[in-house]
């Protein structure tokens, strides 16, 4: 698609790497300097997280956002999968809009227009609904470059030996998109993570809901929210390292 870097690009590269680094660690000194000023770095204040109950709180809050991102995930894949398998005028208009229209918009739809029609859910489905809704369409994406990657000979070599065209994508290119698509959806999984955090809207107690909550019961806004920020980076990255060693395996077993 695009030929390799040469030393010069390499080389304006690389400092502009470290003059955005060195910026962004000024900025993180000018606020921890500002944080110390106002007394945010009293030991005091941040002895509370030490301890079990309140790291316990949120891990209850951390399972909650596990369990409606993987409810969510499973929903918006088998919907992105028959999105990506049977195209048609339908399924590109809703994937086309559905990526486009923001997930806020669809909750706040779930929360308060449906329960007028009689559809009123309970509040985890309240949350993974729409997430579903919305991420279907990015599966659908991902499932459709998947497909379209194996090799079309695949395919035509199948049916050749009789096979019904369902049975050829089942069976045969399936499986082989699903080697090359891995790794996309396991950054699709760390967007679909960080959407759950919209739970707080219809009051579902996941990890950034319990936050404010312990925020507003210890009045330790910052401290609170470091915390939980903490966690989030921690549960992406490792999923963002997964994505990498996956793409790495890829790339080795293609050769």
């Amino acid at each position: 698609m695009f030929d390799a870097p040469g030393p010069r690009f390499r080389r304006r590269v690389f400092w502009v790497s470290v003059v955005s680094g060195l910026v962004l660690l000024g900025f993180v000194a000018l606020g921890l300097r500002q944080f110390a000023l106002n007394g945010q770095l009293d030991p005091a204040r941040w002895r509370p997280y030490l301890t079990w109950p309140v790291w316990r709180y949120l891990l209850d809050g951390l399972w909650s956002t596990v369990l409606a991102a993987v409810a969510t995930g499973v929903l918006a894949a088998a919907g992105g999968l028959v999105l990506a398998l049977r195209p048609n005028r339908f399924t590109r208009a809703y994937a086309e809009v559905m990526r486009t229209v923001p997930v806020l918009l669809l909750v706040y739809v779930m929360l308060f227009v449906l329960p007028s029609f009689g559809v009123n859910l309970p509040l985890f489905w309240k949350l993974v609904v729409p997430l579903a809704l919305s991420h279907a369409a990015s599966y659908a994406v991902i499932f459709r470059a998947g497909v379209d990657s194996v090799d079309p000979g695949q395919r035509e070599a199948g049916l050749s030996l009789g096979m019904p065209d369902g049975v050829v994508t089942r069976f045969v290119v399936l499986p082989q998109a699903v080697r090359h698509m891995t790794p996309l959806l396991v950054t699709q999984a760390v967007s679909l993570l960080k959407d759950t955090s919209l739970g707080y809207v219809v009051s579902y107690t996941e990890l950034l809901f319990n936050g404010r909550v312990l925020a507003n019961y210890n009045g330790l806004l910052i401290q609170t929210f470091v915390v939980v920020a903490f966690v989030y980076l921690v549960v992406n990255l490792a999923l963002s390292r997964l994505a990498h060693r996956l793409e790495a395996t890829r790339a080795r077993t293609a050769r």
